[in-house]
């Protein structure tokens, strides 16, 4: 029991020592803020005293006032470097913003004068195809630009939105369907030169003598006969090279018929070509090639010679269709003559 009594005066005892300490700071402070509320009350006389006989002014002030006074003093003061601060960073951020509105205004002009010599060109890319087409029978300018989207006649000028901004780039649009409207027609050229490639190879249409050496001294038709003197029908074309050795090659795709040796053609070689088509190389000095074997264009058939019935090295060269003799002059230029219409 008597440690209980002892507990409790020892509780007493501590929180009399708590309140005396509570009322003591509370006290403390009480204090505090009187003697601060006397020195902010304080009062403050300021005498203005004229250099003349006129009254003297008197201003009484406390503290209190002249504080707020001063805090006002140096809050505005603060304000206005605050925000002339923030002024000065708003007008340079402006003016950087500025001369990049100009910088993207001169881009945006070279881009439209871009666009409008991209236009032009267009334009001339779809006369140009027009009459690649029209020259091949494959289309025609309507074909092309029937569509109000890919008509490039559209393009004359370049129109602006109202806000100046959006027409280049539907302009642009319109130019990317044509062109992929376009594309259409080149592909056909492309299986028409295709196909032409292939029919080219099938039919005597190069020079018979490798790396077109050669020029030919004796054409087809009427001519003299260079050893008897009389006028004759020639059935093809001699070219010479003036000297013998130079390689003769297949004018055209197709599979050997005939190697033999003739008093008046010498050394020759017929081949027969697709579509009724067959060749003659006469005067070899010697053949390459054997009978049945398929040569490609441009092959090697020989080697020009004097064999036979000639005055010197030369090629005799004859194109038949079936039974017919002609020109072979006429095939030699296919090639040159379609370069010259695709230019």
């Amino acid at each position: 029991m008597a440690s209980v009594h002892d507990y409790k005066r020892l509780e007493n005892r501590l929180v009399q020592k708590v309140k005396g300490v509570f009322l003591t700071a509370v006290g403390f402070i009480v204090d505090l803020l009187k003697a601060l509320g006397r020195f902010l009350t304080r009062r403050y006389t300021i005498v203005f005293v004229p250099h003349s006989e006129k009254k003297v002014y008197n201003l009484y002030v406390t503290v209190l006032s002249l504080l707020c006074f001063f805090l006002i003093f140096f809050g505005v003061i603060g304000a206005f470097f605050f925000y002339g601060t923030a002024y000065n960073s708003n007008m340079y951020n402006m003016a950087s913003k500025d001369g990049r509105l100009r910088d993207a205004q001169a881009s945006l002009d070279q881009l439209r004068d871009e666009t409008a010599l991209l236009f032009r060109e267009a334009r001339n890319f779809e006369n140009v195809l027009a009459d690649v087409l029209s020259a091949l029978g494959l289309s025609s300018r309507n074909n092309i630009s029937q569509n109000t989207s890919g008509d490039l006649s559209s393009f004359l000028g370049i129109r602006e939105t109202p806000d100046g901004l959006l027409q280049e780039v539907d302009d642009i649009r319109r130019l990317s369907a044509y062109l992929s409207q376009a594309a259409e027609p080149i592909r056909e050229i492309g299986v028409l030169l295709d196909s032409q490639s292939a029919l080219l190879t099938e039919i005597p249409s190069i020079w018979p003598v490798r790396g077109g050496l050669g020029q030919i001294t004796m054409f087809f038709g009427q001519n003299i006969h260079p050893v008897t003197g009389l006028y004759y029908i020639h059935k093809g074309i001699d070219i010479a090279t003036y000297r013998a050795g130079d390689p003769v090659v297949a004018t055209a795709d197709g599979q050997v018929v005939t190697v033999d040796y003739a008093y008046d053609f010498g050394n020759y070689v017929i081949i027969r070509h697709k579509h009724g088509y067959y060749t003659r190389y006469a005067h070899l000095q010697r053949a390459s090639v054997s009978v049945g074997q398929r040569i490609q264009q441009g092959g090697l058939v020989g080697y020009i010679g004097s064999t036979g019935i000639s005055t010197g090295p030369h090629l005799h060269y004859e194109v038949h269709i079936g039974s017919d003799v002609v020109d072979p002059y006429r095939y030699i230029s296919i090639r040159s003559n379609i370069a010259r219409q695709g230019r």
